[in-house]
């Protein structure tokens, strides 16, 4: 990569970088940040370093508004974790927290600067209705879907379609399952909501346990074929990993749940890349064991191709004359990888007819 088109990634890895930055590189940082949505992450990483005031005050008024936003989303997850759980009353069971709200609750690491976009929670499948008519009692429907998207949603996803709250605009993904029914692999919920490990201060809610927690992340930034944030992704895989790391056990457990639940090429690609990018100190041992999850060399080399660029910044500063091509291959295969042909051609077609429709 250029110096323009790796900067975000550089100053992530050492980010007393910026002592030499012009205003120039200032500019394209901030717009790859923003891009990537790690605005307020980066600012927070620097203020951690105490490097806020290397910031030039043309830049950094970038980052505290980033970062009063990202303080302001953590105070209203919070909030509305407790109005979910009080909407789930009667639930018999826990409500699991998946991913950025789960980072909040937990006061990971991983949630400092993180922005969202909606609330994920895990449910066994047969409380889905029960669950469903109980949020929409409380304020949240589907709302925006078409009559197909809903359908789709309801007979081959792993969630039910999103819910909207009327007055708040919150958004909820109501889970069953972390990858769709029809996808190429398949682990089993009930093993993740077994080890699921209560919230301290919230009662009622719990999180994966730390190795699920990885596995989830890993495993929704490599079958998803949209990667807008995948770096904001990868971050939250590093600074997951580093965490979960300073337990002596941690390393075989994961390789050792990988396997069991079926994910073991998703934490292949994500121990690679938040080394290729992020410098996360994964052990070359580690990396020799989870070999045994790669691709063949060719298809590997492939990925290498598509993923370095899909991962980087969504930005034209970052991209090059084969980005567009590597996000359409990472489109196809995430579908590819979610549903078996005689579905995913159909759908597909449908999807591209409508959106011809609309142009």
């Amino acid at each position: 990569m250029s110096l323009s088109r790796d900067l975000l990634v550089r100053t992530l890895r050492t980010p007393d970088a910026i002592s030499g930055y012009a205003l120039r590189d200032w500019d394209i940082l901030v717009r790859q940040a923003r891009a990537a949505g790690l605005l307020a992450r980066l600012g927070h990483r620097l203020r951690e370093q105490g490097l806020s005031e290397a910031i030039p005050m043309q830049a950094r008024w970038h980052f505290e508004a980033a970062e009063t936003l990202a303080a302001k989303q953590y105070t209203a997850v919070c909030w509305e974790l407790k109005q979910i759980r009080a909407a789930l009353a009667g639930f018999d069971s826990p409500l699991i927290v998946l991913k950025g709200a789960a980072y909040v609750a937990a006061r990971l690491p991983a949630a400092a600067g993180r922005l969202f976009n909606d609330i994920d929670i895990l449910v066994p499948r047969d409380a889905l209705p029960r669950v469903e008519t109980s949020l929409m009692l409380a304020g949240w429907h589907a709302t925006g879907l078409s009559e197909y998207d809903k359908r789709y949603y309801r007979r081959w996803m792993h969630e039910i379609p999103p819910m909207r709250h009327v007055r708040r605009e919150t958004v909820i993904d109501v889970h069953h399952a972390i990858l769709p029914d029809t996808a190429r692999y398949h682990p089993d919920s009930a093993k993740l909501r077994a080890r699921a490990v209560a919230v301290e201060d919230m009662p009622g809610i719990q999180v994966l346990a730390a190795e699920d927690r990885i596995l989830h992340s890993a495993t929704h930034l490599f079958h998803d074929g949209e990667l807008p944030h995948g770096l904001r992704d990868l971050t939250d895989l590093d600074l997951l990993l580093r965490e979960a790391a300073a337990d002596n056990d941690f390393w075989p457990r994961l390789i050792a749940r990988a396997d069991e639940l079926q994910l073991g090429r998703s934490l292949f690609y994500a121990l690679r890349y938040v080394r290729h990018f992020l410098a996360t100190p994964v052990p070359d041992k580690v990396m020799t064991a989870v070999d045994a999850f790669s691709p063949g060399r060719a298809t590997l080399a492939l990925m290498d191709g598509i993923f370095t660029r899909v991962l980087a910044p969504d930005h034209a500063s970052s991209a090059d004359l084969l980005t567009p091509a590597a996000r359409l291959a990472a489109f196809v295969r995430a579908h590819w990888l979610r549903m078996p042909p005689h579905l995913l051609i159909p759908h597909l077609a449908r999807k591209a007819v409508v959106r011809e429709g609309k142009t």
